[in-house]
């Protein structure tokens, strides 16, 4: 299951290297597939009106009724990137020579 919703999502966005999943198994057998992508690929698997998430999930609820199995499709926003402030170093003194 992984590997063909890994598949399919590397090939829609503009960053495919960093395209993840991560597979949860509850108690009950049903899986959970935490989709994660880079930040400007989120909009490319959302699609318009959520269409593109909306069928992957489809396609991937198919594929596992298939094996007798029940999935679930996260799409994992990542975190937004920290706006720090750099630190301030102090610009190195001057050696006084006697």
């Amino acid at each position: 299951m992984n590997q063909l919703l890994l598949d399919i999502v590397s090939k829609i966005v503009d960053h495919p290297e960093e395209v993840s999943v991560e597979e949860i198994v509850d108690e009950q057998g049903s899986s959970t597939l935490r989709l994660k992508v880079h930040q400007e690929d989120i909009g490319r698997v959302i699609g318009k009106e959520g269409k593109i998430i909306t069928a992957l999930r489809t396609l991937m609820r198919l594929a596992a009724m298939k094996q007798g199995k029940r999935v679930r499709v996260d799409l994992v926003e990542p975190p937004a990137a920290s706006h720090q402030a750099p630190s301030q170093v102090e610009p190195p003194q001057a050696e006084e020579t006697p």
